[in-house]
């Protein structure tokens, strides 16, 4: 297994992550997704990939948090990956999409409820190399972890499986 980059788990990387995730927030619902709606990192630096903000509900504290995310549209649901950047552990607003799958999205103006679930075998090994295609550096989060990148599908509210 590659070994992941070590300057990515330093606690001034990971407190300017959360604080550029805040401040894309900040910048997409003010824009309406006009800034910040692309991600153009990483290899997202020469092809863009569309984001969306994704609200979650804290499962011990109850609070709502949104957080920016990439995402693939397949038919009418949303994709979604929680890489976290290829960290050993699941992100949060990962465990609390579990407990509380409900939820809300905005895609540039747009505001849709939606249903997450996590992606079957069948379907995560469909949509890994789709995801792959999208942003190349989902493949190398999952060499820097042992753990299974989950994939999430946010279907509309009023047509969950």
């Amino acid at each position: 297994m590659p070994d992941r980059p070590r300057h990515l788990d330093s606690p001034l990387v990971v407190a300017l992550i959360k604080y550029m995730s805040k401040a894309q927030v900040w910048v997409f619902r003010r824009t309406k997704g006009r800034i910040g709606g692309q991600w153009r990192v990483g290899a997202g630096f020469r092809k863009p990939v569309p984001t969306l903000l994704l609200e979650h509900r804290g499962r011990k504290t109850g609070k709502l948090y949104t957080v920016p995310l990439l995402y693939l549209a397949e038919g009418a649901d949303l994709v979604v990956v929680a890489s976290q950047g290829g960290l050993p552990n699941h992100p949060q607003w990962y465990r609390n999409l579990l407990a509380h799958p409900a939820t809300r999205v905005q895609i540039g103006a747009e505001h849709r409820l939606v249903h997450a679930r996590v992606a079957t075998r069948e379907e995560r090994d469909r949509l890994w190399p789709l995801l792959v295609a999208r942003y190349a550096d989902f493949d190398s989060y999952q060499s820097w972890t042992q753990r299974e990148i989950p994939v999430l599908l946010l279907q509309p509210q009023d047509r969950q499986h």
